[in-house]
């Protein structure tokens, strides 16, 4: 008898379910509202800048749903199906892969019953214009490898009595190589350049600073602010080496800006970020980017313009300020669309160049680039944010002195930590802007800190890089200019090892 009741209770249950299952199916073709909405607002259509991405959406319909993506190539969503509510949100998870082509449409339909409803998907490109004979952005940062940083050279300035000394009664090509030589490297050669290509890396950096090569160079704007003819054919010299080797080419302003701490000379680090001087040095930086931009103009995809180094303000602050809207952030973005303009208005190949821009410090952390924002350009497919990144900075760097020393001595998991909060950080933000990004200079560069533990670190962060679809670029060292050797060919093993 109890067993029977059992089979009957089972018996009940299955027929409530199979009539509540009918029921469901049937509830689709009793719809009488269809509406996709995004942020409490109903839309007809999904927007997606260029990166890999996702945006979330709630489908209100008071019967139950299923919907199809017309192109799952690139474009997908989360749930295919949902149950209908009068009152409640269907949430679905629309995705977008990474486009490296031209702009692109595809559309999302919900169907319930009789209803539908779709929505247009559009993803920009970063494709070519008509016309365009450069790479993208995105493709130039695919292309590159790994680079080098070759400092202290082209980028020297004067910073007291004796560099003072060693140029006095100098001109023209004498003293051109007396600042290129100025601050302890050799002349640069052909052998040195191509040494450095030869291992792999297909990027070099080829800082410059330009107001020294300003004969009577004035800070208020008031003098005349054409650049030295051999200064700028030594650059030129320069750039072609690295370019006879296929590589890319990244040339800037240098210690125009940065620090002034110390300096005897009065126009060091003239380019800040004051808005106060603003006006002033808009004018300076514009005159010498044009005439750069000129000189270079016909130049290939090869030879990519940075915007600056790593500006700071008047008083020479590496504390980056803690305000977002701060007005030193204004300056910076406005700078950086003097840089995009001028350069886009000298014509020629510039029209195409793919440009570098950075922020305060060209630092990585949270507030200096939630304040970056992409300079407007003809040609938005060709821009590139640029950081430094050496961190963690107590074992990258010697941190100690007379009675201190703050150094980090192994490359433990918290070094790791910190690293990785750096990669989420940039990525997350430079995805939101829609521009690839670039690590112009990092590097594990204290070398009283043990081999094998900085061989860790370029392991680490090479294949963070790699991860993460990006590149960068090491901060000198590896290579001895003077005897033309590569004393840490460890780490450049180590470099390329981790990116394969």
């Amino acid at each position: 008898m109890k067993l029977r009741n059992i089979f009957g209770i089972m018996l009940l249950s299955l027929t409530a379910l199979f009539i509540q299952s009918c029921t469901d199916s049937d509830s689709a073709g009793n719809a009488t509202k269809l509406s996709v909405m995004k942020d409490s607002v109903e839309i007809d259509g999904l927007s997606f800048q260029i990166p890999e991405a996702n945006q979330m959406i709630g489908v209100l319909c008071d019967a139950d749903w299923t919907a199809v993506e017309s192109d799952t190539s690139w474009l997908k969503i989360s749930n295919h199906a949902g149950y209908g509510s009068a009152d409640k949100f269907s949430y679905v998870r629309v995705s977008v892969t990474r486009n490296s082509a031209e702009e692109r449409t595809g559309t999302v339909t919900f169907t319930s019953g009789g209803m539908t409803k779709t929505i247009t998907i559009t993803q920009s490109g970063a494709g070519l214009d008509p016309g365009d004979p450069f790479e993208s952005s995105y493709s130039t940062i695919n292309n590159i490898v790994l680079g080098y940083n070759f400092g202290n050279t082209l980028d020297s300035n004067p910073y007291g009595s004796w560099f003072d000394e060693k140029i006095a009664g100098l001109s023209g090509a004498e003293l051109a190589n007396a600042y290129e030589t100025g601050w302890g490297q050799p002349t640069t050669t052909k052998q040195m350049i191509d040494d450095i290509a030869a291992k792999g890396f297909n990027v070099i950096r080829v800082p410059v600073t330009w107001y020294p090569h300003i004969p009577g160079f004035k800070k208020d704007g008031t003098g005349d602010y054409t650049i030295d003819a051999a200064w700028l054919a030594r650059v030129k010299e320069v750039v072609d080496m690295v370019i006879a080797n296929d590589c890319y080419c990244v040339i800037n302003v240098m210690h125009d800006t940065g620090s002034n701490t110390g300096s005897e000379d009065p126009n060091a680090a003239w380019l800040n970020t004051d808005a106060d001087s603003y006006a002033v040095n808009s004018k300076i930086y514009k005159e010498i980017w044009t005439q750069v931009a000129n000189y270079f103009k016909d130049y290939d995809d090869k030879l990519i313009f940075e915007s600056f180094n790593e500006i700071l303000n008047s008083s020479s602050s590496w504390t980056a300020p803690t305000d977002v809207n701060s007005s030193d952030y204004a300056t910076i973005n406005k700078l950086n669309q003097d840089f995009v303009d001028v350069v886009r208005a000298t014509g020629g190949n510039n029209e195409y160049r793919n440009l570098f821009f950075t922020g305060y410090s060209a630092t990585s952390t949270a507030t200096p680039i939630n304040a970056l924002t992409v300079p407007t350009d003809k040609h938005p497919n060709h821009l590139i944010a640029t950081l430094h990144s050496y961190d963690p900075y107590n074992f990258c760097n010697d941190n100690s002195g007379s009675g201190y020393d703050y150094n980090i001595y192994s490359f433990d998991n918290d070094c790791k930590t910190q690293i990785d909060d750096i990669f989420t950080r940039v990525n997350a933000r430079f995805q939101k802007l829609g521009v690839p990004y670039i690590f112009g200079e990092f590097g594990a560069i204290d070398t009283k800190k043990d081999m094998n533990e900085r061989i860790k670190y370029a392991t680490y962060v090479a294949d963070k890089m790699k991860s993460y679809g990006t590149a960068g670029l090491w901060w000198m060292g590896l290579y001895d200019r003077k005897t033309n050797e590569w004393y840490e060919d460890e780490i450049v093993t180590a470099l390329f090892n981790a990116i394969k």
